[in-house]
């Protein structure tokens, strides 16, 4: 189908890279010259005066303790803050943020006044975060932030970010790491977030400045789809040669004519893929356009055209090809790296700013060519072309070639001096950023491969190289938050997907065993309608979350034996059936469907279900009194727990048998849902702590984690019931409206009921603090419960 251009595609892209151009040949010229050379000596004699130091007592304390690592987060913020290095980590950190992200010039009073006070507030925000979280190594916990997105009133907006998340996640493709995914998603709307707020001005009312900062997040997430569903997707190499021409040409359509096209029948192995990636980036893409000022409009498309076609043009270089110009290796590195992060401020529709387009556009490839020298290895195992890769195969051949380590310095050079005029914290930030990504790549690849490296790029001028590798071996205060960051960030999603991998695997396995054990047995071969009723039930496709969360509780937490707990599991899951049975009566819930088959009472009678949901009731205190391995007192103590709960629960039923028709309160529906959720969480949960004679500080904090972990799952529930498929849930949807029942959404509707949920899943983890015990557990089965589809 035809389009109609909204964007001159070869004018556009030919003055992007005349102006490419331009800005390398001045540094050609300043490559062949060397003028780098003696204007960074000079720099680095003067930098170094603040980071090779005199062998102390401190300085040998700093370097056994202080070296930055993911394991370490926490300990290491409090470490800096003891030696009194934090404020001066913060302050290169905020800055190289601020000209890096936000294009800002350092030597302007107004930056240094906002530079002072992000550090300010980050290192009040950091020292607390280490000594609550000592021994936590979730930096990235959902409460923290759900808590910070409710202070600022976008509590829906981050409820939306987490769920699109969760689904990206689960779209990436074998082949490509979600976590990295996840991590550039969330630096990117963290850093159009930071570009909104740094438009916005202290007359900004409160309204305002949530609408703005929901618009953020929703637009750094749109653009940062980009990334993992276009640039990382092509690169992958996932798709088909006539797979990725196809998508090429989706994407190019849609960015020079405003409009996506449709994906009609696709014509490839991946169109699964290909159908979601499409759905979400359309609409990302009508978001952005939605939200495009008119006089913004226009350069933004030229913008995304420029970062896609050089992209593009970079993509499609071959490494076995031996004939690549130093201009067709370098123009399309200067173009890529300044429009992805101009692109930033038109996603946002901010004003012009000539001074911040210009040191963006500069200082693009100093960022370029250092991610380039450090997944150089990487890349080359790929046959990407890189100025590093080329030079790597090619430069025993090609003495034309420009050493991609030169140029790297020389940008360092040119950006010091000439763009940013000689500023002294400029150089420091940059020196600092320089040496750090130099000692990291070294403890990366090994001493012996980095002097291999070093001599084949740094020997243009072996005196500048050994003052280099002197500051590499000695500069100590090099390192940078955003690294520390950048690191904890992948250690936790890593360790989070991989303890719910683990959580889930292991509850399976649980499940598995539990189901085993479950059917009762007939005292003699006679018919027996009681207990073919109760195992009919029991064979259901159950969760049976009540027995694992005891398994884990009392194995995990508390250390008991497996075996020794079956009468228990089997107990909590005979009670949790009986109840089932109870509510699906045509007296009470009236259910057709339950576990995916029909209900009790439709496959027997009434009559039978009653009888069998009593008959179960029993059973579970008749299995309870069998924990003979445990003391006396304590399984007494138990079972007369086991029977107030029992009770407590009929009369959450009762309550909610009596609602019907009615509007309740807010307070009087967690009530409720407390005697008919919570209670069994909380039998779960408590039972193994009372069989390890815990104490009642102990047991206190557990019943608050319970009964908000039960009100969050009740919540859930509601919204499934709304939104969920009855093939998953394996029952009706709509019952509840059915039945006229007050819920949570019926009461909140559904925007406000996953608030109240997400608040009731932050009580929930925040009462675990108080719980001197491995709980991550507990974390993963609450993550689950809100994460859950059916």
């Amino acid at each position: 189908m035809n389009k109609e251009l909204i964007i001159n595609t070869d004018a556009c892209y030919k003055q992007a890279e005349e102006k490419a151009n331009h800005y390398f040949q001045s540094l050609y010229t300043q490559v062949q010259q060397k003028t780098y050379v003696k204007v960074l000596t000079e720099d680095i004699h003067l930098w170094k005066h603040n980071h090779i130091r005199h062998h102390s007592i401190l300085s040998l304390f700093s370097r056994g303790k202080g070296k930055a690592n993911a394991s370490g987060y926490h300990s290491y913020i409090k470490w800096l803050n003891y030696t009194g290095k934090l404020d001066n980590y913060l302050n290169r950190s905020i800055s190289y943020i601020f000209m890096r992200d936000l294009g800002k010039a350092l030597n302007s009073p107004e930056t240094e006044s906002r530079i002072r006070n992000v550090v300010g507030s980050l290192k009040t925000h950091l020292i607390s975060s280490a000594t609550d979280r000592e021994n936590d190594s979730e930096m990235f916990n959902m409460t923290a932030l759900y808590r910070l997105a409710q202070k600022e009133g976008v509590e829906s907006t981050f409820i939306w970010l987490i769920n699109k998340l969760k689904n990206v996640s689960a779209n990436i493709p074998t082949g490509m790491e979600a976590e990295h995914a996840q991590r550039k998603l969330i630096k990117i709307i963290a850093g159009v977030i930071m570009q909104e707020i740094e438009e916005m001005n202290g007359d900004v009312s409160p309204e305002e400045r949530k609408y703005r900062l929901d618009k953020a997040i929703r637009l750094g997430f749109s653009y940062g789809l980009t990334y993992p569903f276009i640039d990382d997707l092509l690169d992958a190499k996932i798709l088909t040669v006539e797979e990725e021409k196809q998508y090429a040409n989706l994407i190019r359509t849609t960015l020079t004519t405003g409009i996506v096209p449709e994906l009609g029948d696709w014509k490839g192995e991946n169109a699964e893929l290909i159908g979601y990636i499409h759905s979400e980036l359309s609409e990302a893409f009508e978001y952005i356009k939605e939200h495009q000022r008119p006089e913004t409009r226009n350069n933004f498309f030229e913008q995304s055209y420029v970062f896609f076609n050089s992209q593009e043009v970079d993509r499609k270089n071959d490494l076995a090809y031996p004939e690549y110009t130093n201009e067709e290796l370098y123009i399309p590195v200067i173009l890529k790296s300044a429009s992805s992060r101009l692109i930033v401020r038109s996603v946002i529709g901010a004003s012009e700013d000539e001074g911040f387009d210009s040191r963006t556009f500069f200082y693009g490839i100093y960022n370029q060519l250092a991610d380039d020298f450090a997944d150089m290895f990487d890349d080359m195992e790929e046959g990407a072309v890189t100025p590093y890769t080329y030079y790597l195969k090619y430069h025993d051949k090609r003495p034309d070639l420009i050493n991609p380590f030169e140029m790297y310095w020389t940008v360092i050079s040119n950006l010091i001096h000439h763009v940013y005029d000689s500023d002294q914290m400029t150089r420091e930030v940059i020196l600092d950023r320089a040496i750090n990504g130099l000692k990291r790549f070294k403890e990366r690849v090994g001493s012996g491969k980095y002097k291999e490296v070093m001599n084949l790029f740094a020997s243009g001028n072996p005196t500048f190289n050994k003052l280099i590798q002197e500051m590499v071996r000695k500069a100590d205060d090099v390192d940078f938050f955003d690294k520390l960051l950048r690191d904890h960030m992948i250690t936790s999603l890593k360790n989070n997907r991989q303890g719910q991998e683990e959580f889930i695997e292991n509850a399976k396995t649980i499940r598995s065993q539990i189901n085993e054990v479950l059917d009762l047995p007939k005292p003699d071969k006679s018919p027996d309608s009681i207990i073919d009723a109760a195992n009919y039930s029991l064979q259901g496709d159950g969760k049976r979350l009540r027995p694992i969360v005891t398994w884990f509780m009392g194995v995990n937490a508390y250390g008991l034996k497996s075996s020794e707990l079956e009468p228990l599991l089997k107990s909590l899951e005979y009670m949790h059936t009986a109840s089932l049975i109870f509510d699906d009566l045509p007296s009470q819930d009236n259910a057709s469907l339950r576990r995916g088959r029909p209900t009790l009472h439709e496959v027997y009678n009434v009559s039978i279900a009653e009888l069998t949901g009593l008959f179960l009731t029993q059973k579970a205190i008749w299995e309870q009194t069998t924990l003979d391995q445990f003391d006396s007192k304590a399984v007494l103590k138990l079972i007369q727990y086991s029977a107030q709960v029992t009770a407590d629960m009929c009369r959450g039923q009762a309550m909610d048998l009596n609602s019907k028709g009615e509007q309740l309160s807010l307070d009087q529906l967690n009530n409720m849902c407390f005697y008919k959720t919570g209670l069994g969480f909380e039998a779960s949960i408590l039972m193994p702590a009372i069989l390890a004679n815990t104490s009642e500080l102990e047991i206190e904090a557990l019943k608050k984690f319970a009964r908000h972990a039960g009100i969050a799952f009740q919540i859930k529930d509601d919204l499934l019931d709304v939104e969920g498929e009855t093939a998953l849930l394996g029952k009706t949807v709509g019952k509840d409206s059915e039945n006229n029942s007050s819920t949570f959404v019926s009461i909140l509707g559904v925007e406000d009921a996953k608030k109240e949920m997400w608040e009731n899943y932050c009580v929930a983890m925040e009462s675990l603090h108080d719980v001197p015990r491995d709980t991550t557990f507990l974390k993963h089965f609450l993550d689950y419960i809100i994460n859950r589809d059916k």
